[in-house]
């Protein structure tokens, strides 16, 4: 049997059914479920039951998995190492973490909208998130599309944002939520990085915004003209018509496409309920800005520059 795709919208979000992802796929079923992720962007999979290395063996399909954790293990332990990364409020131990643990502090910029690793010169292709239990109450994710969000901008701001280049860096982002203690090490491996801030999906052709709280300037812009065009564009993004609330079930896995989707976690009652949850982050191909044939601006480059001399 094929597998069965639901759309939650004509084009964004869909669920697939009859299909074990802990088994080898036939090629056929993972053509499908490719060409419906490059349609849909958010893929969800329920009643997956699912280890450790057959969650990896399905996400490495879509390329190479992440490996360097944005906190240093040293300073703040986690129950995985290598390419997952642990998405849940559980510490080192596998007990609920503290009221004021590191790891809940820094957790909580999760809940500004984002995408996944926009803050590495290397960004993210996709994101797997696979979880084993989850909150009865709250504890839900919010997905936005960037592609329908672009298509809808007047073509005037269209013509505004062409080529421009935005500056990403995880300490923006946390900053807004109240982290700024950041270790020496984690400074030195996340420097502010640049990302184009619209970009061409080369599956479909179809163009999306790129935004996310980790960015924090515009090269060629003010600081102020810089913020107030951002977050102009993620209020833009994350009008009800272009987002998806995803209510988790247990043993599910869901995927998105980082490139054009912004997500956010929602609150839950995180120092009672369990969230047990995985996650596997595939590589992108290049650069935002490689991919869009944009040279990086003169301060980005410099900068570039100095960390491969370093």
């Amino acid at each position: 049997m094929s597998i069965t795709i639901s759309p939650v919208t004509v084009d964004f979000a869909a669920e697939i059914g009859d299909v074990n992802l802990s088994q080898r796929l036939e090629a056929a079923d993972f053509e499908a479920i490719q060409h419906a992720f490059w349609k849909y962007a958010v893929l969800i999979f329920p009643e997956q039951n699912l280890t450790l290395d057959q969650h990896l063996a399905f996400s490495q399909l879509f390329g190479p998995a992440e490996t360097e954790r944005t906190l240093d293990p040293t300073a703040t332990p986690s129950r995985f190492t290598g390419a997952f990364a642990d998405i849940s409020n559980l510490a080192a131990d596998g007990k609920i973490w503290g009221e004021n643990s590191r790891q809940r502090m820094y957790k909580a910029g999760n809940k500004l909208w984002h995408t996944d690793s926009s803050f590495k010169f290397l960004p993210a292709l996709c994101s797997l998130l696979y979880g084993r239990t989850v909150a009865p109450v709250g504890g839900h994710t919010e997905f936005a599309d960037q592609r329908a969000a672009y298509a809808a901008l007047p073509e005037a701001t269209k013509q505004k944002l062409h080529g421009l280049v935005a500056e990403h860096c995880i300490a923006y982002s946390r900053r807004r939520s109240g982290f700024a203690e950041f270790t020496e090490e984690e400074q030195r491996r996340l420097p502010p990085v640049p990302q184009m801030l619209v970009r061409t999906l080369p599956q479909n052709g179809r163009k999306s915004l790129y935004v996310a709280s980790h960015a924090g300037k515009i090269f060629g812009m003010t600081d102020a003209e810089s913020r107030d065009l951002i977050d102009e564009l993620i209020v833009h993004v994350t009008q009800r018509q272009f987002v998806y609330r995803h209510r988790w079930r247990p043993n599910e896995l869901v995927m998105w496409d980082n490139r054009c989707t912004m997500h956010r976690g929602t609150d839950y009652d995180d120092l009672r309920w369990v969230r047990d949850m995985r996650r596997v982050t595939i590589s992108d191909v290049a650069n935002s800005c490689e991919q869009e044939s944009v040279p990086l601006p003169p301060e980005a480059l410099a900068r570039r520059s100095a960390q491969r001399v370093a």
